[in-house]
């Protein structure tokens, strides 16, 4: 576990309060956790000494989307990470969030994605940018079919905003630390030579 982990703050946003509570005991074991039960709350909570944010997509009153909109409109620097049982539409291409988890998961992963994020704070906005990228094409191919793909506009226009990014970033390839570097191309094309044990 790094130093910066440990030192890192998460907040937990999820209108299942015995879910909530339960992301934050696993968090608790590794970082620092906060709840919060609605959006309205997550939005009062939310300060600048939180890191990562794990977001619960579907929520009576203020929506997962509507806190991402407001959190961008305010320009909070944090990771967001849906944590949601919403399977993934193209939509997700367009928004301010980091990565999607469809629920159940568990602790490890829970523990993995936060770490992840938390490095990925220290990178500058180009290189965040590109992850973000990265983390919504994987989750899309996940999610579609090979003709949904390519019926899709919003996914085209990812793939093309990727493209551009990487050509852009190629100097810094070698600067990419090993975990992120296996994210970036586990499933993109020629990156079969990757091995990613995260599924």
């Amino acid at each position: 576990m790094t130093a910066e982990l440990s030192d890192a703050t998460v907040l937990i946003v999820d209108d299942e309060q015995s879910l909530a509570d339960l992301y934050a005991y696993w968090v608790d074991e590794f970082a620092e956790a906060r709840t919060a039960y609605d959006g309205d709350e997550a939005l009062e909570t939310l300060d600048d000494d939180v890191d990562v944010m794990l977001l619960d997509r579907r929520m009576p009153g203020r929506s997962g989307d509507a806190v991402v909109e407001a959190v961008t409109e305010r320009g909070y620097d944090v990771r967001i990470v849906m944590v949601t049982a919403v399977d993934p539409g193209f939509e997700i291409v367009d928004m301010e969030i980091d990565d999607y988890l469809v629920k159940p998961v568990d602790q490890p992963q829970i523990m993995e994605t936060v770490e992840r994020m938390v490095v990925r704070n220290s990178y500058d906005d180009q290189l965040q940018r590109k992850f973000q990228l990265v983390e919504k094409k994987v989750t899309l191919e996940a999610a579609k079919t090979p003709h949904e793909l390519d019926e899709s506009e919003e996914y085209q226009k990812l793939v093309r905003q990727l493209d551009t990014i990487e050509r852009e970033l190629d100097s810094a390839v070698e600067e990419f630390d090993d975990t992120d570097f296996t994210v970036a191309f586990r499933d993109l094309p020629g990156g079969g030579a990757v091995d990613s044990t995260e599924g």
